[in-house]
């Protein structure tokens, strides 16, 4: 079994920074990849970032310049730096891994809870 617990989400003033962290656990044979998607009502869930066992990274369009995303291989741990916020950054932010079980042994998504990241004054 596999669990991916979000943190860091809240309530941030336009032009000011937030850092969600994701933090796998379970029955980890490989981790993939790592990344955000988010979802804003009425929306399409979108990726923002992802970043893959090697390091390259990719990343939304609208977030380049302002979202940086890293990883702690050692703690399974996926981080989103968030600065330069605009009110349409807001939306309930997932994460998700593209991962391997010991069980399994093949390649599957998983997905966090998601944690609302609000942008307003």
């Amino acid at each position: 079994q596999v669990q991916l617990v979000e943190s860091g989400g809240g309530l941030v003033q336009p032009g000011g920074s937030l850092r969600l962290s994701c933090a796998a656990s379970g029955s980890i044979f490989s981790i993939y990849a790592m990344g955000w998607y988010r979802q804003a009502p009425g929306k399409q869930r979108e990726l923002v970032a992802r970043i893959f066992s090697g390091g390259s990274t990719n990343y939304a369009d609208s977030v380049k310049g302002r979202f940086t995303i890293s990883r702690d291989n050692a703690k399974n741990t996926v981080y989103l730096q968030m600065n330069s916020l605009k009110p349409e950054d807001t939306a309930v932010y997932y994460c998700y891994a593209d991962l391997a079980t010991i069980a399994a042994m093949r390649s599957m998504d998983y997905w966090g809870q998601g944690t609302q990241v609000t942008v307003s004054s």
